[in-house]
């Protein structure tokens, strides 16, 4: 299989397609990210870097043989978590680059495979716009099936469809996994979580405030941040952390080890970003 990897970041789409014994003969990667090249670099130092994605038309690809195409389109401007600007953001409106260049694939190879995943706080309208550009509908499931966080996700894709509904809608068929029934609890290294299920993973988190008593209000009002306690009471204060790499690894799925190369916030960076291993 000859793939294509479209906002590649941490390389999951490699890492699985190795999980589940898919050989790959070659495998191009789009990314612009220092540390997730480095990365990837480390683990498969045979991925053949093309950087970034809206210079597509200057990559050196015989474009018909291309198997497969992966995208994890940017989510910033979909997600509940950012400023919904919706889907023509400066961000989000990369997906119709991968349309583009996807079509310029099918034009030559109209058997070509894609899989494309995105935000599940996205607004619907945008969905559908996503859905009717790549003739397909998503299907959606949550992370939390097979990790210990809550990660809701779209994912679009042709290698399994079927139609639905009263207008024959094709939808993407990929079943609901069965539920692992992993805790938070369960992939923290020391400590005590609150919490049956970590929030997603984001890649803010590289940047949370030092002072404690700053993260345990955002911990309080907003929600979205992931902590730990010291001890089984949840006192706050000088009593709680940030999530270390060995945990956020395990939230996405990935071995302790996966990010050693990297700092925690780069790390951070990356799996906040990315895709859930198992999932994929």
């Amino acid at each position: 299989m000859i793939v294509l990897s479209l906002f590649n970041g941490m390389n999951t789409g490699r890492q699985a397609l190795e999980n589940v014994g898919i050989k790959v003969d070659k495998y191009y990667s789009s990314e612009i990210k220092p540390y997730a090249i480095e990365l990837t670099q480390h683990h498969f130092p045979d991925t053949i870097q093309v950087g970034d994605v809206t210079k597509w038309r200057e990559w050196n690809i015989d474009w018909k043989t291309i198997d497969l195409v992966l995208s994890g389109s940017p989510c910033q401007d979909l997600s509940a978590a950012g400023k919904r600007v919706g889907i023509n953001g400066n961000k989000s409106s990369l997906f119709f680059v991968f349309i583009e260049i996807l079509e310029h694939i099918k034009s030559l190879n109209s058997k070509v495979l894609f899989f494309q995943e995105n935000v599940g706080s996205a607004n619907k309208l945008d969905i559908g716009i996503m859905s009717r550009a790549l003739g397909v509908y998503p299907c959606r499931i949550n992370s939390s099936l097979l990790t210990a966080q809550l990660r809701d996700r779209y994912y679009w894709s042709n290698i399994r469809t079927k139609e639905d509904g009263m207008f024959g809608d094709i939808i993407t068929d990929i079943p609901q996994p069965k539920d692992k029934g992993l805790l938070f609890q369960d992939v923290l290294t020391s400590g005590y979580t609150d919490r049956k299920k970590a929030r997603a993973v984001l890649e803010s988190e590289e940047r949370q405030l030092v002072n404690k008593d700053k993260l345990y209000k955002r911990y309080t009002e907003l929600g979205m941040i992931n902590l730990v306690f010291d001890n089984p009471q949840f006192l706050p204060n000088n009593n709680v952390r940030i999530l270390n790499k060995i945990e956020l690894c395990r939230l996405q799925g990935f071995t302790d080890n996966y990010c050693d190369i990297l700092t925690r916030n780069h790390a951070a960076s990356l799996l906040g970003d990315g895709w859930t291993l198992p999932i994929i």
